[in-house]
C-alpha cells in the first residue's frame, strides 16, 4: 500500500525545484560578473556611427593581402612575422598594444624592432600568461591593424 500524494510532496518539489534553479542562476552570475573584463565600446550610437567607416577600412586592408602571426620567443619575447602577398614585408612601423584578457595587468605597448625577412621583435619580454594582442603596422602611407591571441 503506497502513501497518497500530498500538498506537502508537491511543496518539496516545488521548494527543491526553485532552489536548484535559483543556485544555478547565483553560480552563472557571479561566474559571468568575474570574467567580463568591460565594455566593448564606450558609446553603441557613436560606435554605430562609424561602422562604415571601419567596414571599408577592412576592405582596404584586406586587399594588401598582410597577415600577421604572433609567437613567443624563450624569455617571452614578442616576435610577429608579417607576410604579404610576395612575402615578407619589411620596412614596416610595428606596434603591439598587450592586454590581459581580463584587465588583471595594466595594458602594456611594445615597439618592436626590425629583425629579420619580415620579422619584429619586441625587446620587452611580457610576462607569462594569455594575451590579446592590437597590432599596428605603418608602412609609408599603408595602415593595417591585427587583432590575436596569444599564450606565452
Amino acid at each position: 500500500m503506497t502513501k497518497p500524494f500530498t500538498g506537502w510532496h508537491m511543496t518539496a518539489i516545488m521548494v527543491a525545484f526553485f532552489a536548484v534553479v535559483v543556485t544555478v542562476n547565483v553560480i552563472m552570475a557571479t561566474q559571468a560578473s568575474r570574467t567580463f573584463g568591460g565594455v566593448v565600446v564606450e558609446n553603441s550610437y557613436v560606435a554605430s556611427q562609424r561602422f562604415n567607416g571601419w567596414l571599408g577600412e577592412a576592405r582596404a586592408q584586406a586587399q594588401l593581402g598582410w597577415s600577421v602571426e604572433a609567437s613567443g620567443e624563450p624569455g617571452g619575447v614578442l616576435a610577429v612575422d608579417l607576410r604579404g602577398p610576395d612575402g615578407p614585408v619589411d620596412g614596416a612601423a610595428v606596434v603591439v598594444m598587450a592586454e590581459h584578457p581580463l584587465g588583471r595587468v595594466p595594458a602594456t605597448r611594445l615597439a618592436l624592432a626590425p629583425a629579420r625577412d619580415g620579422r619584429y621583435a619586441a625587446r620587452h619580454a611580457l610576462q607569462p600568461g594569455r594575451w590579446i594582442l592590437r597590432i599596428a603596422v605603418q608602412r609609408g602611407e599603408t595602415e593595417a591593424r591585427f587583432k590575436q591571441d596569444i599564450t606565452l
